[in-house]
């Protein structure tokens, strides 16, 4: 890889791999992707031979605790991270090792909204689904950390007269719907989770992120270790502007669910403007009042 290719990366994805090494079997917002996912899936009504699911093993067994025997026959599971366990395939969503029309589903759990090439990235998830596959991946949205990221710029303006990286850029609801148009995607949806976490103080919510392996993996991060200094400063604006009426410090997450499928010729198609053969009136039961 150039050194102009690395100046162009945004995140630093060797440290993204060994943080996910690290992580352990406590994320609650996983687990709470496992129990969107199983809906979802069980919502379509279909079966499927071959899935790949990309993500955290914890994020899998979750999923596949409540999905019905023979809802997936088989199943890989691959992970971007330096410890793998035994049956996880190693994956690095920006270079998939995977041949095109393998698989029928295709589940992505949080981990794509640190990938530095995204519309790359779902391109090369499209051309793994067969036609018809059905690709579901969960990210973090826009809204996400909201309030972390105004605490730790306050802070680090008033402590040193500025302020650099310190939470990631986030993909939001339109730009969502516009990459899986963008990758090839027939029939793209896109809505959100939005949830709010109370910690007893924001030092919790610290610890939270480093488990999940969701701090700060930005190239253009600063390199200095983080001051006690500055955290007790970031930890007492966060406390001072948003906490609750109990004095718990509320935490935002945006969890973006992408929806698309590998095009097929029998899949459901928009009509074209202007061939609509019924008049809204008529639909409404009302009058039409010419203009």
């Amino acid at each position: 890889m150039s050194q102009d290719t690395l100046n162009r990366d945004v995140f630093d994805r060797p440290l993204i791999k060994r943080r996910r090494g690290r992580m352990g079997d406590d994320h609650f917002l996983l687990a709470r992707c496992a129990d969107d996912c199983a809906d979802r899936l069980l919502d379509v009504n279909r079966t499927f031979s071959n899935a790949l699911i990309l993500g955290n093993p914890q994020f899998t067994r979750g999923l596949l605790a409540q999905l019905p025997d023979g809802k997936i026959t088989a199943v890989t599971l691959a992970d971007f991270s330096d410890n793998l366990e035994t049956g996880v395939v190693f994956a690095d969503e920006e270079a998939l090792p995977f041949e095109p029309d393998q698989f029928d589903l295709i589940i992505s759990a949080l981990g794509l909204h640190h990938v530095n090439d995204l519309p790359g990235a779902l391109v090369q998830i499209n051309r793994a689904l067969k036609p018809d596959g059905l690709f579901l991946g969960a990210l973090f949205g826009g809204a996400t950390l909201t309030e972390l990221r105004q605490s730790l710029y306050g802070s680090e303006d008033a402590l040193y007269g500025g302020i650099t990286p310190r939470v990631s850029p986030m993909v939001d609801f339109t730009q969502g719907a516009a990459l899986l148009q963008r990758a090839g995607f027939a029939l793209p949806v896109v809505d959100t989770d939005k949830v709010s976490v109370n910690y007893a103080n924001p030092m919790r919510l610290f610890t939270d992120l480093k488990a999940m392996a969701e701090t700060n993996a930005l190239m253009a991060r600063s390199k200095k270790p983080v001051s006690k200094r500055f955290l007790t400063k970031t930890a007492q604006i966060y406390a001072e502007q948003f906490s609750n009426a109990d004095g718990k410090a509320v935490a935002s997450f945006e969890i973006l669910w992408l929806t698309g499928w590998a095009k097929h010729p029998d899949q459901q198609k928009p009509l074209k403007p202007g061939s609509a053969k019924t008049r809204l009136a008529d639909a409404l039961g009302v009058k039409e009042t010419k203009l």
